[in-house]
């Protein structure tokens, strides 16, 4: 049924929970998983500019650090299960844009992504980028809470 599964994690014990779902049904159905992490860019200000540069080096350097242990941590659950794993980071202010594109990119026929269960004026004023995603991806979303 489905041979590609993309796994967007944000590395929190619930994104690692849809991931733990997304792996056990690869393994089910001899699919391949494709870890997805996205990071945020440098929140730039114009008011602290000497800061703002001082910093952003740092700020790459230690979220592509996580963004890696993120991926390590997908890469060894899927491992452990016997499920083939690869993975990449990327970049974007949209997060649910940057997973749409890797879902295309890489050829996925599932997504597979946690919703953080916002509601009410939550919702609203935040958004869900899993909602995002389902709105604006071409394949299935399978949403765990």
């Amino acid at each position: 049924m489905f041979k590609h599964i993309l796994l967007p994690t944000d590395g929190s014990e619930l994104s690692l929970r849809a991931v733990d779902t997304g792996i056990e049904l690869a393994a089910r159905l001899g699919a391949s998983v494709y870890a997805f992490h996205v990071i945020a860019p440098f929140p730039a200000s114009v008011y602290f500019a000497e800061f703002v540069v001082a910093n952003e080096p740092s700020y790459t350097r230690d979220a592509i650090a996580n963004a890696e242990r993120y991926l390590a941590d997908v890469r060894q659950r899927a491992q452990a299960a016997g499920v083939p794993c690869e993975g990449s980071h990327e970049i974007d202010a949209r997060p649910y844009s940057a997973i749409v594109g890797a879902a295309r990119k890489q050829q996925c026929d599932l997504i597979v992504m946690a919703s953080h269960g916002w509601r009410g004026f939550d919702r609203l004023l935040l958004g869900s980028e899993t909602h995002k995603v389902i709105l604006n991806g071409e394949v299935p979303v399978l949403v765990c809470r």
